[in-house]
């Protein structure tokens, strides 16, 4: 899969662009806070119909403008097209279309364009909570797995009615919380399974690009943490319950499930450098993608946003040696320093663009 072209309208500081793009390489330089990440996350929208920085999408819709709008042209592996637009306004509903049909739902389009993003919010894979490692199973499984993401949004509505009734001053009515435990009883199973297959698949070829792009010898580690695996959810929830309307909200369940992420045996999150868990994070991404790529019939699209920062001269060389190799389809990638670009470039030899961005304009920059 790759993207042809792209039609951006009010969307963050860009106000109006069209944009044609090479099949292999899309190079994005300007300063920081002048657009490139926006152009990127507009890429990222067009897969999953939500913005990978920004949580509600008023803050997508530029300063002074009431709706935006992205469209985009893509070329898939066997040649043929899929044209793809969302828009949206302040207080309405997001419209989705793909080959001039309406999405009714977002699970009739999600996984139809599949895509990596590596960003350096990323690392609160590791600094941060839970959540954000659980959004990230989450984000790839549903791009080929349409029961997962099905089973994840029936899980999710369960689970918010049940915590609405856990929050009730009055005791909850056990009867409508039973019912609601049931249904999340049966979506956890998809949703345990699903992931238990997808960490178990990737982690051999986390170990691999870890070791690759540090070019150390530390021992890395990575697991799924789900009291599910080891415990009757029905009963959990039994015995609990008490608990939990004491508390106001589920303690139990897939929602609460975790990684545990560790280097040379002690938690990452504590015992390593800054080079350190940004290679944990950026070997992790790649794992992602390398999955994405063998359960998809479409070579994934590859995001890169600014994945250079803060990283050594050998660590750098390794990655761009690793986005340089055939497995790689179309790579879009940002930066402020020029050297880093024209050195993918030199080793890929491969079809390319550079674009300069300014405050929001984009414009061709010269080869």
């Amino acid at each position: 899969m790759r993207l042809a072209e792209l039609s951006i309208l009010n969307y963050k500081n860009i106000a109006q662009v069209d944009l044609l793009f090479a099949s292999k390489i899309n190079c994005f330089l300007g300063q920081n806070g002048a657009g490139k990440t926006n152009i990127l996350d507009a890429i990222y929208y067009m897969s999953f119909c939500k913005s990978g920085i920004s949580q509600h999408d008023v803050h997508i819709i530029r300063h002074g403008e009431s709706s935006f709008l992205l469209q985009g042209d893509y070329i898939k592996d066997n040649d043929e097209r899929l044209a793809a637009s969302v828009g949206g306004k302040i207080g309405g509903r997001k419209v989705i279309k793909c080959d001039g049909k309406f999405c009714k739902k977002l699970s009739e389009h999600i996984g139809r364009i599949p895509l990596v993003m590596v960003a350096p919010s990323d690392a609160t894979l590791v600094t941060g909570g839970s959540e954000e490692r659980r959004r990230m199973m989450d984000i790839i499984i549903s791009q080929y797995d349409s029961q997962y993401l099905s089973a994840l949004i029936r899980y999710n509505k369960a689970l918010q009615q049940r915590n609405s009734l856990l929050k009730q001053e009055d005791s909850a009515p056990v009867d409508m919380l039973e019912l609601y435990e049931q249904m999340m009883v049966q979506e956890s199973r998809v949703i345990v399974s699903s992931r238990m297959a997808f960490v178990q698949q990737m982690v051999p070829v986390f170990n691999e690009l870890y070791a690759r792009i540090g070019g150390n010898s530390e021992v890395v580690s990575l697991s799924y943490n789900s009291r599910c695996l080891d415990e009757d959810l029905a009963q959990l929830y039994e015995r609990g319950r008490y608990k939990e309307m004491a508390v106001g909200y589920s303690l139990y369940g897939p929602h609460r499930d975790d990684f545990d992420m560790l280097l040379n045996g002690f938690p990452v999150k504590k015992e390593g450098s800054q080079g350190q868990c940004k290679t944990f994070v950026l070997a992790l991404k790649f794992a992602q993608f390398d999955f994405l790529r063998k359960q998809e019939h479409e070579l994934p699209i590859l995001l890169l946003d600014d994945v250079f920062d803060k990283l050594d001269e050998r660590r750098v060389e390794n990655i761009m040696d690793l986005v340089s190799s055939n497995g790689f389809g179309q790579i879009f990638v940002t930066d402020t320093n020029r050297d880093h670009l024209d050195m993918i470039l030199s080793r890929s030899h491969s079809d390319y663009k550079i674009f300069k961005v300014e405050e929001g304009d984009i414009y061709n920059a010269e080869k």
